[in-house]
């Protein structure tokens, strides 16, 4: 199959899939409103190997440190996924299946897979990282820029976390937990019952954004779009909260966003 923009439709809505450009979710309209923010580096993106940033770009495997580039100077950020092109495995009408083979700067083999679902009320994004060879530490997670405004009316969140990562100098977390603090925020917020945050464009659409992964970023400081990251770690969690994909044992998750007028 090519790699070619793809198009999703269920009800009134429909999604873009741009393999190409690093199998992101290029556009999501409901009802002929554009609810992602567009542009190449925007839309929804897959963060895989890992999510936010490495401090310094560097990680260990047991004894072994890796160095990742540092895209995000002085850290590494987001992954080496959204930068490559992602191949098409099949797509219906609702559903397109994408795959992406890990290779360098990453040093491990493995195969990322990626299942982007519509619904007409609803896309569920789901992705897992297999490897057939050596284990190593992993992370999965979604980077949606959701528009601030839609037709006038300006997005509300609302979330209850259990916790903050508390934010260094740097923008990694401490590795303290404190009580959740008001924006703006480039913040990492801890919800053990599975990641479930709303967004209100008040008169025109709820989304809400879930997950059963407990770990979720909200990145409010751009004045365009607002981000909700539903993420299997925090970041730098390559190196404070490893999750290993085995041969045995792939690393999954799972996102959905559901919506209905509001």
């Amino acid at each position: 199959m090519s790699n070619d923009d793809i198009t999703l439709t269920a009800g009134d809505a429909e999604v873009t899939v741009q393999p190409a450009n690093g199998g992101r979710v290029g556009g999501l309209r409901v009802g002929g409103t554009e609810l992602l923010r567009q542009g190449e580096r925007y839309g929804c993106f897959p963060m895989v190997p890992w999510c936010g940033r490495i401090r310094d770009g560097r990680f260990r495997d047991g004894a072994t440190v890796h160095q990742m580039p540092l895209n995000a100077p002085p850290n590494a950020i987001h992954g080496t996924a959204r930068d490559g092109a992602w191949r098409t495995a099949r797509v219906t009408e609702d559903e397109a299946v994408l795959t992406y083979d890990l290779t360098e700067p990453w040093p491990y083999p493995g195969r990322v897979t990626q299942v982007i679902a519509l619904a007409p009320d609803a896309l569920t994004l789901t992705m897992s990282v297999e490897t057939y060879e050596s284990s190593f530490p992993a992370q999965i997670g979604w980077h949606p820029w959701f528009n601030r405004s839609l037709d006038g009316a300006d997005v509300r969140i609302g979330f209850t976390p259990a916790w903050q990562e508390e934010r260094g100098p740097d923008h990694l977390p401490t590795g303290n937990r404190v009580d959740p603090r008001p924006g703006p925020w480039d913040d990492c917020f801890g919800m053990p019952g599975g990641v479930n945050v709303t967004l209100t464009w008040p008169g025109r659409l709820e989304l809400r954004v879930t997950s059963r992964e407990e770990w979720v970023v909200l990145y409010d400081e751009q004045e365009a779009a607002v981000c909700v990251e539903p993420q299997t770690g925090p970041p730098n969690g390559l190196n404070t909260l490893p999750r290993l994909v085995t041969p045995l044992q792939p690393l999954e998750a799972a996102t959905t966003w559901t919506w209905r007028p509001a």
